[in-house]
C-alpha cells in the first residue's frame, strides 16, 4: 500500500514516493524533530530478520561513500535523503575511474567490517554532484551478510 503525502510514520510525514523495487518502497519525509529531509525505505513482506539484518550491516559502517543509516521502526529504516541519479553513463574516463574507485573503496570498508554486500549493480549506486566532482553511494543492504558468523560464507583466505 503506497502512502500518501502527509502520512505520518512514526515521528516522520511522509512527502512523496521515490521509488518501488521488488523489495520494497523509498519515500521522502520530513523528519520535524530534526528539521531535515530523510528516506524511508519499507519492506513489502514482513521479514523482520532480514530488516533488522539490513539495519545492523548499515548502522556498523560510517562511511562517505556508503548510505548512512539515522533510524529504524517496525517496519521501516530511515536513511539519509541523497540528491542524485542512479549510476548510468556514458561518463568520463576520469569519472568512471572516480566512482569506481569510491565504490570499491565503500565495499573494502563494508568487507573489513566483515560484510558482504551481495547485491552491487547500477541500481544500488547513487551519483551526487559536489562542488563540480561526481560522488558515489553504495545504497541497499538488503541482501548483506555477516561473513564472521555464518557457516560457508565467502572469506578472504590469508597466505
Amino acid at each position: 500500500m503506497v502512502l500518501a503525502p502527509g502520512t505520518q510514520l512514526g515521528p516522520y510525514e511522509i512527502e512523496s514516493l521515490i521509488g518501488s523495487g521488488g523489495m520494497g518502497e523509498v519515500y521522502k519525509a520530513r523528519d520535524g524533530r530534526l528539521n531535515r529531509t530523510v528516506a524511508i525505505k519499507r519492506m513489502f513482506a514482513e521479514d523482520h530478520n532480514r530488516f533488522q539484518s539490513e539495519a545492523r550491516a548499515i548502522a556498523a559502517i560510517n562511511h562517505p561513500h556508503i548510505c548512512q543509516i539515522y533510524d529504524v521502526g517496525p517496519d521501516y529504516l530511515v536513511l539519509e535523503y541523497l540528491q542524485g541519479e542512479l549510476l548510468r553513463g556514458p561518463v568520463t574516463g576520469d569519472d568512471a575511474v572516480r566512482l569506481a574507485r569510491q565504490i570499491a573503496d565503500a565495499l573494502q570498508a563494508t568487507h573489513d567490517r566483515g560484510i558482504l554486500h551481495r547485491d552491487l549493480k547500477p541500481a544500488n549506486v547513487m551519483v551526487l554532484r559536489q562542488g563540480g566532482a561526481l560522488h558515489a553511494k553504495l545504497l541497499d543492504f538488503g541482501v548483506a551478510r555477516l561473513t564472521s558468523s555464518e557457516p560457508g560464507a565467502t572469506r578472504t583466505l590469508a597466505g
